[in-house]
């Protein structure tokens, strides 16, 4: 009991040292859990609303729409749940100038349920459920009416789903007809798209020119008021899927092995399968219009022949009477009147050659018989040429269908293909990341700070230790006194830290993260065995430290622990040395030298222990920077060119001569843009489609002409590039990287996150999904976004080629010689505002599909999110700062006090004995500083290139100021720890302290 007594009061005495290692515990702790913890609280929910509104594992879409046949197609597919078939509808309408939308049918059977906000949803025709952010935009409200106009021209399927049949009417399959919505519309509901989880109220976490939505807003309407038979996509859930969660690698494979057997045979048999039903469906219109055709022309010829037919009988009535007549007077000149009776009873007997010849006699002589016989002629000539023009036409159409049909192509898309999930999910595994790396590092400060505690609570005791070993308490026993003490810390600083780490760090995350997106049923959650295995690791740490103090004490006998342990034995230390200095410096000064060096365990600790905060301070401040950078770099320096243009390839010519007319551009580069994927080769065809996975990037395809790639030098700063783990570490010269015929030249962002470098093989995926393998002639520097700059000459090599995955059906043998030139990357006059001004006037054409502003692009790049982490661990590592230099200043009070007490006997005032002790510790405390501004430099490049988050690469930037922040920061906190340690010196007593024994 007494031996119990006597450990609490030990416990009671060393408060201070329990505080420090319980706090330190609970800022580790709070980072290892906090950060986790709301990216899986985000993860958790999102996956739950993600089921629960059925969000689509898969969806197909095809250049020609789909018909019922591909539905059905789809249902057999292995591993496929559910398939509903969907149809949508592009729409114009006016609000503060022309806006478009896409009229989304709410689907029957459970997937892409849009998640109802406000009113109800639609049910009847005219009625839609509009987003929040046309709300926002409009000012229009539930009940409000709105009529909007069909965009023939814009809908994919009105655009690619139809082609020219022979009588010139648009064509799709046979009784296939393109969606149509009603236009009269009212507003009976506010949703939330599950496809985009945007919070327009809120702020972006990023903005680039990628968007992959086309229109401006998506009004849902109720199903039973859509007409058309055929369909705009399909969208599919995949069996199982739904029991894994979205964000992991196990969701991710159930999905792949349902696409990839999409990729199979199914998706190679409906798209011949699709074509042959366009051109079966333009040979029936052909035929359908020769029959029509040769129809009338039989009812013409039948008039005709009627009408002739009437002539004829007309003028061989009068032939006969003038036979007749003819026959009667030569009767009248004859013998008797008899035969004269008999010739006029009977007509006479024409051989055909004149009765030929008297018709022709008989309609020369009339004027009215001459014309009546030109216009039948007439008539049946007319007739002739027209049987003749059409017979031509139809041939024509019928040569030149298969040509004028293009290849039906599909695209099998997952989640990743969703801009709204995949910036959700890029967002989370970077803070995530984060949150994974940085405990480390409070992790072994903690370690240090406790063994430098415990070590001196140990040794303190060294005298009682020895006499319970020789009353015969075992040793462990003994060392339980410190243990427990250290495990008592360890759990109360945890528990609390589980507190931060899963209420309040998630909380602050979380609303961070709700001002970008929105996530119903969003909660809090704890996990019991990641907080449990999070305080389990730092009581594993503190008590190795604890349990070596206590060997290291222990492994004396009884006797030598009794005795005081002997001094340490004078040395000199280095700069005794160096004479001309040492002789110049003071005596205070001196003892402060040969204090600080002579005691290497406390100059290791102390400095390595501010060195570590200080670090952390300059990592995060590093990140903060390098983020904020990331968009002036990219749209300032390495984009040279101010605007980007991308049309339609029907509308190239159009968007050309749109821009060149408005006199704004002072010199241009026409290029080809193409959404593909690049692939490492090496990863297999099974990757080569799935953007995000570890093996395959997103990418935009650039394609030069061959007459114009020294003029991509003038838009793009080109510099060949080499990571290191320091950021950037081998930039090459600006100009001295050339794009040629010999590869392509790949961002440096998809470089970094494939391993990708010069002379590496890749797979490219072009906009028509043609695959190629090329190889990389150069990486060059790239911050935002995955290009891949490819020469004309080189580009038809690689998707032209018989060695292309798939087959070039495409495009013609000649589209295949001359690309069309879709986009224009231009430099223009003026300032940025106007710059920005002109490029959304630009996207008021309708030739223009988009107009990118690289002035608007720089100044509006944003990563709130990782600003507000950066933020929590710059304030993080500040607390373990002030605590780490708190413990250290108690220990090293601790461990004087018997040379605090021979200067107050010899004299020395308060403040004399304060500057003494205090400027050790500030020395001390800039050593640290100076090491751990490097250090910080060189964890803030390391966790950065860890981010390796999709088409970003952070390029490693600290600015001066940040070092400054740091520094400044570490030494107030060691000026605020003075103000509570200069009481402690004040409370020693000189004559009770002179006779202990240290």
């Amino acid at each position: 009991m007494a031996f119990v007594k006597d450990m609490l009061r030990m416990w009671a005495h060393s408060w201070k040292r329990f505080i420090s290692i319980a706090m330190i515990t609970l800022l580790g702790v709070a980072v290892l859990t906090g950060i986790y913890a709301g990216c899986r609280d985000a993860f958790r929910s999102t996956d739950r609303f993600f089921d629960a509104q059925g969000l689509h594992d898969v969806q197909v879409l095809s250049t020609a729409g789909l018909s019922n046949g591909d539905i059905a197609a789809l249902r057999k597919v292995n591993g496929v749940a559910k398939v509903q078939a969907e149809r949508s509808q592009e729409v114009t309408f006016d609000l503060d100038g022309r806006k478009s939308a896409t009229m989304q049918e709410i689907g029957t059977n459970g997937i892409d349920q849009p998640y109802l906000q406000e009113g109800r949803m639609p049910k009847k025709a005219g009625e839609i459920a509009v987003t929040r952010k046309f709300i926002r935009d409009s000012g229009k409200r539930i009940g409000s009416r709105l009529t909007v106009i069909p965009e023939s021209a814009s809908s994919d399927t009105s655009d690619t789903n139809g082609t020219n049949g022979a009588d010139g009417t648009n064509e799709t399959s046979g009784t296939d007809e393109a969606p149509s919505f009603p236009t009269k519309l009212t507003i009976v509901g506010v949703v939330l798209d599950p496809q985009n989880l945007s919070n327009p109220d809120g702020y972006s976490a990023m903005t680039s020119f990628r968007s992959t939505a086309t229109t401006d807003y998506t009004f849902f309407a109720p199903s039973d008021v859509v007409t058309g038979t055929l369909y705009t996509s399909a969208t599919l859930l995949v069996k199982g899927a739904a029991a894994e969660s979205t964000f992991d690698e196990s969701y991710e494979n159930t999905v792949k092995q349902v696409t990839d057997r999409i990729d199979g045979t199914v998706k190679t048999d409906r798209q011949k399968a699709r074509r042959q039903e366009l051109l079966d469906a333009g040979n029936k219109k052909i035929a359908d219009a020769r029959a029509e055709a040769d129809k009338k022309f039989a009812d013409a010829q039948s008039q005709i022949d009627a009408n002739r037919q009437q002539f004829n009988q007309q003028v061989d009535q009068i032939v006969s009477m003038q036979a007749g007549a003819a026959a009667a007077g030569a009767a009248a000149n004859g013998a008797n009147a008899g035969a004269a009776a008999a010739a006029g009873a009977t007509t006479p007997q024409l051989d055909e050659t004149t009765r030929e010849t008297m018709r022709e006699t008989i309609i020369a002589a009339s004027p009215e018989l001459t014309q009546a016989k030109q216009q039948l002629d007439q008539a049946q000539s007319q007739l002739n040429e027209q049987k003749a023009s059409t017979e031509h036409t139809l041939k024509t159409k019928e040569n030149e269908l298969k040509t004028s049909i293009p290849q039906v192509r599909w695209y099998v898309q997952d989640r990743q293909s969703l801009g709204g999930f995949s910036a959700l999910k890029s967002d989370l595994d970077s803070i995530q990341s984060l949150g994974n790396a940085f405990p480390i590092v409070f992790l072994l400060v903690a370690v240090m700070m406790s063994l430098t505690a415990m070590a001196r609570m140990v040794e303190e005791d060294r005298s009682l230790i020895g006499t319970y070993v020789g009353l015969g308490y075992g040793r462990l026993a003994v060392a339980s006194r410190y243990l427990l003490f250290a495990l008592l810390a360890c759990l109360i600083g945890g528990g609390l830290g589980l507190i931060a780490g899963f209420l309040g760090i998630p909380a602050f995350l979380l609303v961070v993260l709700q001002g970008m997106y929105v996530m119903p049923g969003l909660r809090l959650e704890y996990d019991w065995l990641y907080g449990s295995l999070g305080i389990a690791l730092f009581v594993v740490g503190v008590l190795a430290a604890t349990i070596y103090a206590c060997v290291q004490e222990m492994r004396q006998t009884p006797a030598s622990l009794l005795r005081p342990k002997a001094p340490r034995a004078g040395s000199r230390i280095l700069l005794e040395r160096i004479r001309p200095v040492w002789n110049r410096i003071g005596f205070l000064g001196k003892v402060t030298a040969r204090n600080i060096f002579r005691f290497k365990s406390r100059l290791i600790m102390t400095v390595g222990g501010v060195a570590g905060c200080t670090a952390l301070i300059v990592c995060g401040l590093a990140i903060n920077d390098t983020v904020a950078d990331l968009g002036i770099k990219q749209y300032r320096d390495i984009y040279q060119y101010d605007l980007m243009v991308v049309s339609d390839d029907s509308d190239a010519s159009a968007m050309r001569t749109k821009v060149a007319s408005d006199g704004r551009v002072t010199s241009s580069l026409d290029v080809r843009i193409e959404s593909g994927d690049l692939t490492v080769a090496g990863s297999g065809d099974g990757d080569s489609g799935k953007a995000g996975s570890s093996g395959s990037e997103s990418i935009q395809l650039v394609a030069v002409p061959k007459k114009h790639l020294s003029d991509l030098g003038e838009m793009v700063t080109l510099q060949p590039v080499s990571s290191g783990i320091l950021g950037t570490s081998g930039v090459g010269k600006t100009g001295s990287l050339k794009l040629d015929d010999d590869g392509v030249i790949v961002a440096q962002s998809a470089a970094s996150a494939l391993g990708v470098k010069a002379g590496s093989k890749v797979r490219l995926t072009n906009g028509d999904g043609v695959q190629a393998t090329a190889k990389v002639s150069a990486v060059n520097r790239n911050l935002i976004g995955s290009d891949v700059y490819v020469s004309e000459t080189y580009y038809a090599k690689l998707f032209d080629s018989k060695d292309a995955k798939n087959t070039k059906n495409s495009k013609s043998s000649e589209d295949s010689e001359a690309l069309t030139w879709n986009a224009m990357l231009a430099k223009l006059s003026g300032s940025d505002t106007s710059q920005t001004d002109y490029a959304e006037s630009l996207e008021e054409d309708s030739s223009v599909m988009k107009a990118v502003s690289c002035a608007h692009m720089a100044d509006s790049f944003k990563f709130d999110l990782m600003g507000a982490v950066v933020a929590l661990i710059v304030a993080l590592a500040g607390g373990l700062a002030l605590v780490v230099l708190f413990t250290l200043a108690n220990t090293n009070v601790s461990e004087r006090v018997r040379e605090m007490a021979t200067l107050k006997v010899l004299g020395f005032f308060d403040r004399e004995v304060h500057h003494y002790v205090n400027r050790e510790m500030m020395i001390l405390t800039v050593m640290g500083v100076i090491l751990g501004l490097p250090l910080g430099r060189l964890v803030g490049g390391m966790l950065t290139m860890a981010l390796n988050m999709p088409s970003l690469y952070f390029e490693v930037e600290v600015k001066p100021l940040s070092y400054v922040i740091a520094a400044v920061a570490t030494m107030a906190f060691a000026l605020l720890v003075q103000l509570f340690v200069n009481p402690v010196l004040d409370r020693i007593d000189p004559i009770s302290s002179l006779k202990s024994v240290e």
